[in-house]
């Protein structure tokens, strides 16, 4: 069955994790169990440390602090899911509660 990235993109909140409205939790939460009920397996899942942890390494070789691009959303987490094709995929990106920023959806090679 096809893989697709779900990367997930958002504003930086100050506080991480813990600025993070209960009812967007709540809502991440119980995105497992409709994902699962549409017959979509997940196969990876991450969060990841504030983009101000990050390294980025140009082609030149200098390595500089943080992302490379300037955004307002930086990715805040992604997951890898199995699904029969992308629309799918797409439908579990919707499912995701986002504050203000967006889903991608992308297909793995």
């Amino acid at each position: 069955m096809p893989q697709y990235a779900v990367l997930i993109y958002e504003k930086e909140l100050p506080g991480g994790v813990a600025d993070i409205p209960p009812e967007v939790m709540e809502a991440n939460i119980g995105a497992g169990e409709k994902i699962a009920a549409m017959g979509v397996r997940v196969v990876h899942e991450q969060g990841l440390q504030p983009a101000a942890a990050a390294r980025t390494i140009h082609k030149d070789g200098l390595v500089t602090d943080g992302p490379f691009l300037e955004t307002k959303e930086v990715l805040a987490g992604f997951f890898v899911v199995e699904a029969p094709d992308l629309d799918t995929a797409v439908a579990v990106g919707r499912l995701l509660p986002i504050m203000d920023g967006a889903v991608e959806v992308r297909p793995l090679v």
